[in-house]
């Protein structure tokens, strides 16, 4: 397995969220209500499900569970006290609800993506 190339591209990704997270005028490509929710969720479980990839020791994705619904509190207090971003508990709630979704999908089918694509790439 490329574990660091895949952790290397994890972090990258956490780093991503910070900046967009804590820019003053981040990119809003939809409009609907809720929308930021959904991004939030989507972001979360995207990154949870990434992670339990890489990081497959059960005990390790309790820390990691813990690690981005601290992230996510972490960002939302950084937003409230940024003076161009809103706290928002909701967002928190959104973003732990993502963690847990990844978590569970990590446990299916869709846990196995990142040796999918490495065997195929083996293959070919």
């Amino acid at each position: 397995m490329l574990r660091n190339t895949w952790l290397v591209l994890g972090w990258l990704w956490v780093a991503v969220v910070f900046y967009v997270s804590l820019m003053p005028n981040p990119p809003e490509p939809i409009h609907f209500d809720g929308v930021d929710k959904l991004e939030h969720a989507l972001t979360y479980t995207m990154l949870m499900l990434w992670f339990c990839q890489v990081i497959v020791q059960k005990f390790s994705r309790v820390y990691l569970i813990l690690a981005f619904v601290v992230m996510g509190a972490g960002i939302e207090m950084l937003q409230g006290f940024s003076g161009y971003r809103y706290f928002e508990y909701a967002d928190m709630l959104a973003n732990t609800a993502g963690v847990l979704v990844g978590f569970g999908l990590a446990h299916t089918q869709m846990g196995c993506i990142l040796n999918k694509l490495e065997r195929n790439a083996k293959n070919t």
